[in-house]
């Protein structure tokens, strides 16, 4: 990935924050919306039906530009074609993940601390998430909530593009850019929102309106 512009707005899925509604018309309204990157992350579906969800979104968003991601699962994205992949801390080492996936799709790391940072600086990844940015209910499993410092110190250290990652909704999402992310991911921001597309286009136009300040 050679453009930090498709950091900006990215959406992180999440079937149980979809209000009923299919995972893909949430998708798709959110790309009409401004999305620029989805990450797949279903935590309770069985690997088929992992599989299947993936293949449908892939055929979904051929053509808009706005790549795919899947989270953690290597095995998925290469069965899917996907665009890329994220993992986390306790997931493959990111040199098997790149020697899997191959130089050309994308790679994203999470980073929890400043020292996960600077080890990710000589990483073959494309790009890392902060994460959690703030402490949020969709995900239980992560380190302590860095807030925006966090956010300062690990963009001042790290060489590579990041996306602010948990907690994030309208009401922060500017500060995260003007901390020095170059873009913020959300779930229930726009899974929840009765209206997904209007959710991302709202968000959307705060993120652009901050990094023209920053």
């Amino acid at each position: 990935m050679t453009d930090p512009g498709l950091l900006r707005l990215y959406l992180v899925t999440d079937r149980n924050l979809a209000l009923g509604r299919r995972l893909e018309d949430v998708v798709m309204a959110a790309v009409r919306g401004g999305v620029t990157m989805v990450q797949l992350r279903e935590k309770e579906c069985t690997s088929r039906e992992f599989l299947e969800l993936a293949l449908s979104l892939k055929s979904c968003l051929s053509g808009s530009g706005v790549p795919l991601i899947i989270n953690d699962r290597v095995d998925i994205a290469l069965a899917c074609d996907a665009d890329g992949v994220h993992v986390g801390q306790s997931d493959l080492p990111c040199d098997v993940v790149r020697r899997l996936m191959g130089p050309d799709r994308i790679v994203g790391l999470s980073v929890e601390s400043i020292d996960d940072a600077v080890k990710a600086n000589s990483a073959d990844v494309d790009y890392i998430g902060i994460s959690p940015v703030f402490s949020t209910p969709t995900k239980t499993d992560t380190a302590p909530a860095l807030g925006l410092e966090g956010i300062r110190k690990i963009t001042a250290v790290s060489r590579h593009p990041s996306v602010g990652i948990g907690g994030l909704n309208c009401g922060n999402a500017g500060q995260v850019i003007l901390a020095g992310a170059d873009g913020v991911s959300v779930v229930s921001a726009i899974m929840s929102a009765p209206d997904p597309e209007k959710a991302a286009a709202g968000l959307s136009s705060i993120i652009f309106e901050a990094g023209g300040k920053r």
